[in-house]
């Protein structure tokens, strides 16, 4: 135990030099971390490292799809839904009957009831990859929002169709009538699990007297108790945490304190960055394991089986793609739909982003080994060898030309401009709680100059943001990326004499910390708003 715990500290510190490798060759991490791991494989130490499916299933999988739904713009959701849910239900079915009549047809002994098992593993896309690589090359924010949307209900459409397909295959029976009504049950009381515990949170957080630490984690815990009572039930965990993380992340301003939600932020972020991190570098080291297992089939051929289902898979998705491009055209004859022409660029995109990830692989490794009857699980080790050529195909190949086929379609981004939001937006906020408290102080009396310093910093704020809303207007950027530019330095200057002032001893550790993060917190806000200004420049040379 010892040294497996010591193991993961060492993968750990692997994955932070990967992750700065991929920053300076600007490459997408999850495509870095996944080659690493590939060379990783051949390191003796690392060979028992292995990704088990309960520990991806219930330790990994509840705060990532947690965080998404957290991070999701329930306006954007519900903007898009139709879309959403068509990648993320039909198109997954779709996709993995076409994969299922493939693998048929392709592999020899390959039953139908195999192929929809194989279906159901492969067919969710990892929409971490492909967020994660559009990070670096301008979208549109829906196509972006489109994406995470997916990967929110994906992983439950697809593992449906993955139980229904294993039962199939330990039982040799399957009723259509019984699997459809037995999906939507699992869908909708994964829903109602997911809204119930949710909401069970929601009133411990507004009535008990928690502190922000107690908030912070009930955030943490809230996730793993929503899956496990869907899952406990037979009912869809993924369903359940996506719903409720929705529910909860539309009441957070009422539900946290404002100490809770900065804090709770950066715990999130660094612990989902660790745990994306680890599930990508794990699925490289899976490599030697699965090849060893392999037995009687070739290398050669399994490797042509993997390529065949991936070419169906890239292809399948790309057609579903643009098939719901045309549904979408014909459907806003009648209805009022988002985007009534998307045209074929955009669904091309979203067709070629379905990158694969642990998912599939965890489901492909939670196949059990014996049958019902005590005999070897038919073509387990070919479709954990398939699964994993698909990943590593989708995840490699195509996280890596995504850039580039964004790039050559010139995909237009001709959307209302965030930094320009950004401003009209704080202006918006500053003039009316100028015009609020100078309404409170016509009516009311009030003693001290602090108060009138509070009315002269909001007018010297409202004017600062003005001219910045002239600048943006005239294309005048250069002078507020100057002002930014000696702020900054500013900051780094208080921060020297800080420094200074901690080593002479004269004042208390604890109050030059609480300055230090007071200067840290004003250095975060200068250069999101200076990341901004370089969006307006580029945008004025335009």
């Amino acid at each position: 135990m010892h040294n497996g715990f010591v193991d993961y500290i060492y993968l750990i510190l692997i994955i932070l030099a990967l992750v700065m490798l991929a920053n300076r060759l600007k490459l997408a991490y999850p495509i870095v971390l996944v080659l690493g791991g590939l060379a990783l494989s051949f390191v003796v130490r690392f060979h028992g490292v292995a990704i088990r499916p309960d520990l991806i299933f219930f330790i990994f999988l509840p705060p990532l799809l947690y965080e998404a739904a957290w991070q999701t713009s329930w306006r954007s959701f519900w903007k898009w839904r139709r879309v959403i849910t068509s990648f993320a239900f039909p198109i997954v079915i779709l996709t993995s009957c076409v994969v299922a009549f493939a693998s048929n047809a392709i592999i020899p002994g390959f039953t139908l009831a195999l192929g929809f098992l194989l279906g159901g593993i492969v067919s969710p896309p990892d929409a971490v990859s492909a967020t994660s690589i559009m990070k670096n090359v301008k979208v549109p924010r829906s196509m972006v929002s489109i994406i995470e949307g997916e990967s929110l209900l994906n992983d439950a459409s697809s593992l449906i169709v993955f139980r229904f397909a294993l039962a199939a295959v330990l039982t040799g029976q399957f009723h259509l009538g019984n699997a459809v009504g037995t999906f939507f049950l699992v869908v909708i009381m994964g829903v109602a699990i997911g809204l119930a515990v949710g909401l069970i949170f929601y009133g411990i957080h507004r009535l008990l007297p928690t502190t922000s630490s107690i908030e912070v984690v009930l955030t943490l815990v809230t996730p793993y108790c929503m899956y496990y009572t869907a899952e406990y039930f037979h009912f869809s965990g993924v369903l359940a945490v996506v719903s409720g993380g929705l529910l909860l992340s539309n009441q957070r301003q009422s539900m946290l304190s404002y100490r809770s939600r900065i804090e709770g932020v950066n715990v999130w972020a660094n612990l989902t960055f660790v745990f994306n991190g680890l599930i990508f570098l794990l699925i490289g080291l899976q490599l030697p394991t699965i090849i060893a297992d392999l037995g009687n089939i070739g290398f050669t051929t399994a490797l042509g089986y993997g390529l065949a289902i991936s070419l169906v898979l890239i292809v399948a998705r790309i057609l579903c793609a643009l098939g719901a491009s045309l549904f979408t055209m014909f459907m806003s004859r009648f209805i009022t739909v988002a985007e009534a022409n998307p045209g074929w660029r955009s669904p091309l995109v979203l067709g070629w982003a379905g990158m694969r990830g642990v998912v599939s692989l965890a489901a492909a490794l939670s196949i059990p080994v014996l049958m019902n009857d005590g005999t070897p699980f038919p073509h387990r080790n070919l479709i954990l060898f398939i699964t994993f050529i698909v990943i590593l195909v989708t995840l490699v190949g195509q996280g890596l030309t995504l850039p580039w086929l964004i790039r050559k379609l010139n995909i237009d981004t001709n959307e209302n401009n965030i930094a320009e939001q950004e401003l009209q937006l704080r202006h918006r906020i500053t003039e009316a709680s100028l015009k609020h408290l100078q309404e409170r102080l016509a009516t009311e009396t009030f003693h001290g100059v602090r108060i009138s310093k509070m009315v002269k910093r909001l007018q010297e704020d409202l004017l600062f943001l003005q001219e910045d809303i002239d600048d943006v207007n005239n294309a005048h950027i250069d002078s507020l990326a100057d002002y930014q530019d000696i702020y900054l330095d500013t900051v780094q200057y208080q921060r020297n004499i800080l420094n200074a002032l901690d080593k002479e001893g004269i004042f208390e550790e604890e109050l030059t910390k609480k300055y230090a993060a007071l200067l840290d917190i004003e250095e975060y806000k200068v250069r999101a708003k200076l990341l901004n200004t370089s969006d307006l420049r580029e945008r004025s040379h335009e």
